[in-house]
């Protein structure tokens, strides 16, 4: 049941009973990579760095947020280690009283000098980006070099003992779904999980279904070499789908966002680097913290503006061809 007696609050649940306990902060629409399912091949017109939220705007949201019962945040991007005021605003949020999950979705370049300053300041999940173990097909998918420092990163943040550690690989048909098999290898003796993320369409991402590879031909392809795989017992809130292959160190999870959604239980909301918050990741529906907070808003205010906009948000996304042939965001632009 997602209507947790504790740290309940209308605000933050929506019309379907769902309750919001998971906020993804973008830092940024910057970006040192320029992967081809994220941006454009032309890439992007980046707002202009007042159309961003400033530290003091971040943390004030992030408090009301966490007040009314949010207890996990993400921070993605564009590459949110890009940003200047990064490791100071890292640190002010994991000190947040209440919030028991701070999370970064990174391509991992410069993060292992950044790493041992973010784990202490309470950096608990890491999400790592790498789709190829192949060091020339990076190359291809990121249009950048880079491919030893991402592994490097992922090395460092396990022997830190960071304690959520994942690979996001989004898998393209034709790219990198030969490489499925390596990856699975990879947990064998290593404490990672591999998340296989369904190719998802976003603007200027040249989305198809043919490109995209499902989570029942990746799960028949690692049992097929790996044995029959046991299934994790994931909460309703869970976007992936875990599994483990007996004996292995490591785990294996899928992202079927495509093929099997995981609406029901979504519990996440997301505040782009403009300030606007978006309820739904395929949706485009927006409305914007940063307007209000510059205009003046109270604390209350806010709290209207953000459980208006909770209250619309529906049952389930469209069908992916339907969300490619709508308006949006590409993902850059979102907040991975």
């Amino acid at each position: 049941d997602l209507l947790e007696e504790k740290n309940t609050n209308a605000v933050l649940v929506d019309n379907f009973g769902r309750n919001h306990t998971y906020l993804r902060i973008s830092l940024t629409e910057r970006c040192n990579l320029r992967c081809q399912y994220c941006m454009p091949a032309e890439g992007i017109e980046l707002s202009p760095d007042s159309h961003y939220l400033s530290s003091e705007e971040i943390l004030r949201l992030a408090r009301l947020f966490v007040a009314e019962g949010v207890d996990k945040i993400r921070l993605t991007g564009g590459e949110p280690t890009v940003r200047k005021d990064f490791l100071a605003l890292t640190s002010a949020l994991g000190a947040l009283p209440g919030l028991r999950t701070l999370a970064l979705t990174t391509n991992g370049l410069v993060l292992p000098r950044m790493l041992p300053q973010l784990h202490e300041a309470g950096l608990n999940a890491l999400n790592i980006s790498l789709d190829t173990l192949d060091a020339d097909k990076f190359v291809t998918l990121t249009r950048r070099k880079g491919h030893d420092r991402v592994l490097n990163s992922i090395e460092r943040a396990l022997a830190l003992g960071v304690e959520s550690v994942k690979v996001n690989v989004v898998l393209m048909r034709g790219i990198n779904d030969n490489e499925i098999n390596d990856f699975v290898e990879w947990t064998r003796h290593t404490r990672l999980n591999v998340r296989f993320i369904e190719y998802m369409p976003f603007d200027g991402n040249e989305w198809e279904t043919k490109k995209m590879v499902t989570y029942k031909e990746i799960k028949s392809m690692i049992e097929e070499r790996f044995g029959r795989m046991e299934r994790f017992e994931d909460p309703i809130t869970e976007v992936a789908k875990n599994y483990r292959i007996p004996g292995f160190q490591g785990s294996v999870s899928f992202v079927t966002s495509m093929t099997e959604h995981f609406c029901d239980g979504c519990n996440r909301l997301r505040i782009m680097a403009d300030g606007n918050l978006k309820v739904c990741l395929f949706g485009p529906s927006e409305v914007s913290l940063r307007d209000a907070m510059r205009a003046g808003a109270t604390e209350e205010q806010l709290r209207v503006i953000i459980s208006a906009a909770v209250s619309r948000k529906k049952a389930a996304h469209e069908s992916p061809e339907d969300i490619a042939m709508t308006k949006n965001r590409p993902m850059i632009k979102i907040g991975g």
